[in-house]
């Protein structure tokens, strides 16, 4: 049958994200979201996926889910804000890439604000000297005076808050604990941690960045654990690192714990590598954000990068 104006192809039909966006139905669902801001969405969307080629290969249902996800939950996607991004997976067992929407640390500190109830909300690396008492029962004691020596690494994570009623709630995890956690929770941090074992050059977000990862997930555990969550919150630590089926009907498919083939695709092209350099110099980014953001870089790339950040820094 001939395709005419008045019979638009199917969604599943569309032959790529840009085709996929401007379909009837997508922009009705676009305009219900974002009202007059339509056209800017879809653009920030395109934008996102043109800058990593893995994402290009991403089924466009997933990728345009998980910016729904972002739009609802009114965080940013842009590359190095910290708030929110799109991340692809690879899912070997169904031979497909996949958009997973993930929760940057900002994002949470940004919820947890708009609710209104917090007066305090922290989270720091712990280093030994600081640690004076491990209490669960009746609190821990620290004592933030004292400063870690150079190089020095934590020996654990602490998160605590106050609400605006004087309640409090902390959490205290230690680094073995932490890592115990992300070899539970993440296929790729698994992999990750079996290609170094084997001598082999690695990358990811949380052996890239583990202290980050790491203020992040004691910060949402004590968070969906103690504190009065808004409709907002609890919808986001629902679809973090999660593949979104359905915004509104909150169905989420945990592919990174599930799916036991499932593995992080989105390595920096000499293009996308050539890109960061020059956010760098220009101060747009940091190292950090970037491997926050999901790229992984060759050993030689991130030697590369570090050495440009550090030298801008050292130029003040």
């Amino acid at each position: 049958m001939t395709t005419t104006q008045n019979t638009p192809v199917k969604i599943s039909e569309c032959k790529n994200l840009k085709e996929f966006l401007n379909h009837p139905m997508i922009l009705e669902k676009v305009k219900s979201l974002v009202s007059k801001n339509t056209a800017t969405f879809t653009t920030s969307i395109m934008q996102i996926v043109n800058s990593n080629t893995s994402l290009k290969k991403a089924e466009p249902m997933s990728i345009f889910n998980a910016a729904c996800m972002a739009a609802t939950l009114n965080l940013p996607l842009q590359n190095g804000l910290g708030f929110a991004y799109i991340v692809p997976y690879q899912n070997k067992r169904e031979k497909k890439t996949e958009a997973q929407f993930q929760l940057g640390y900002k994002g949470l500190i940004q919820l947890a604000q708009r609710s209104g109830q917090f007066k305090r909300l922290v989270a720091v690396p712990v280093y030994e000297k600081q640690l004076i008492n491990e209490d669960p029962i009746n609190g821990y004691e620290f004592d933030w005076k004292q400063k870690p020596e150079q190089g020095e690494a934590p020996i654990g994570y602490y998160a605590y808050f106050k609400l605006i009623n004087d309640f409090t709630a902390e959490i205290y995890m230690t680094y073995d604990e932490v890592n115990e956690h992300a070899k539970k929770y993440s296929q790729t941090y698994r992999t990750y941690l079996q290609k170094k074992a084997n001598g082999q050059w690695a990358s990811s977000v949380w052996g890239d960045n583990f202290d980050a990862m790491a203020l992040k997930t004691v910060m949402k555990l004590l968070l969906s654990k103690q504190a009065p969550l808004s409709v907002e919150m609890q919808n986001a630590v629902l679809a973090d690192q999660a593949v979104v089926k359905d915004v509104d009907n909150k169905e989420f498919a945990y592919v990174d714990n599930e799916i036991q083939d499932a593995e992080i695709v989105m390595t920096a092209s000499e293009e996308e590598f050539e890109r960061c350099k020059q956010n760098i110099t220009n101060k747009e980014t940091t190292l950090q954000d970037l491997c926050d953001n999901g790229f992984e870089f060759s050993k030689e790339q991130y030697d590369e990068l570090e050495r440009l950040e550090n030298e801008l820094q050292a130029q003040g």
